[in-house]
């Protein structure tokens, strides 16, 4: 069993509590949440970040923290002799990944980054695909993710650069932009518009974005925003011989409608295409969640490298949001 503990117990923290204790391969042991009104009765409450982290009894940590605490809490939980699953980012930019590859590096222990959306189970349909080539090389990509956010966004600790890093790019466009490295391979060039010209806040309200590989030429364009005044989720990914376009999203809101992959195979010249050979997969199911859990304790079990969401995935990612920013800066 991976005796775990959490630091942050919140939202997220309780949706990985949840999912440990259904795992069958680890178990909660100790959970540190500053909010005194966060219920937390049915584990053991920590009165610090520093006990979770230096508790004897518990094995790995599980960081669900405001952004400015990701890099410090998992380089002190490294040092400490600790596995670590993090959510992202990993910390504000690539200069301090990279601070943290350079202890994870010097330790046995393993590191995990909560990149959910690869989890995806239809995401991982398409990741298979494309790898089997049977679609022939990704021609160019294009994704969207946006929602709206009311007054009560003033009061969360995303509004602020200090302790966000970044706007609505860092908090949820980062997840696409993953999406573009983990589907699509590497960029070497970037071009971006980053504003706030609604919320006026230090940190954006939206970002446009375009990546190209210049070897290749494959391309991707990315549309982040929380001035959307709906939720919305669009992944499509075009190909040689054919298209994958994921819209909605599963999520435990419910916010982002139904998940639905449609596949198809180049089928006619254009303007005559047809659809009536797409084929259409529903995903009912948010299984992410319990995915990225097994894929960390497995790891851990059987002294696995970390193959999704690695501190290696983390440095290319964090590489890219710096190019968005600096091209970009507000």
């Amino acid at each position: 069993m991976v005796r775990s503990g959490i630091i942050g117990f919140g939202k997220m923290g309780q949706i990985r509590a949840k999912e440990i204790s259904s795992n069958g391969k680890g178990a909660v042991v100790s959970v540190y949440e500053p909010n005194e009104n966060i219920d937390s009765q049915e584990f053991h409450r920590a009165k610090s970040a520093e006990e979770i982290i230096h508790d004897p009894a518990i094995d790995a940590v599980i960081i669900c923290t405001p952004n400015f605490l990701n890099k410090p809490l998992t380089i002190a939980a490294l040092k400490a002799g600790k596995h670590v699953f993090c959510e992202k980012p990993p910390a504000f930019n690539a200069g301090e990944v990279e601070e943290i590859k350079e202890v994870a590096e010097f330790s046995d222990k393993k590191l995990m980054y909560g990149f959910n959306h690869r989890h995806h189970a239809s995401i991982q349909r398409m990741k298979k695909l494309i790898d089997s080539q049977e679609y022939g090389n990704v021609l160019w990509m294009r994704g969207r993710y946006g929602k709206s956010v009311d007054k009560d966004f003033f009061k969360d600790w995303r509004v602020k650069q200090k302790s966000a890093g970044g706007g609505i790019f860092l908090d949820q466009g980062i997840h696409m932009l993953d999406l573009f490295l983990y589907i699509g391979g590497e960029f070497d060039e970037v071009k971006s518009f980053v504003s706030n010209l609604y919320w006026k806040l230090d940190i954006e309200d939206n970002v446009f974005a375009i990546f190209k590989n210049s070897k290749t030429g494959m391309a991707a364009s990315l549309h982040s925003t929380m001035t959307q005044w709906r939720h919305l989720f669009s992944f499509e990914v075009f190909l040689e011989k054919g298209y994958m376009v994921l819209n909605g999203l599963k999520t435990s809101s419910g916010t982002y409608g139904d998940e639905v992959l449609s596949i198809a195979k180049n089928r006619s010249t254009a303007p005559a295409a047809t659809w009536k050979d797409e084929e259409r997969t529903t995903y009912h199911s948010d299984s992410f969640w319990k995915s990225e859990v097994e894929h960390f304790f497995t790891a851990i079990i059987s002294d696995k490298p970390i193959e999704i969401g690695n501190i290696n995935d983390a440095l290319k990612l964090m590489q890219m949001v710096d190019k968005v920013y600096a091209e970009g800066r507000l």
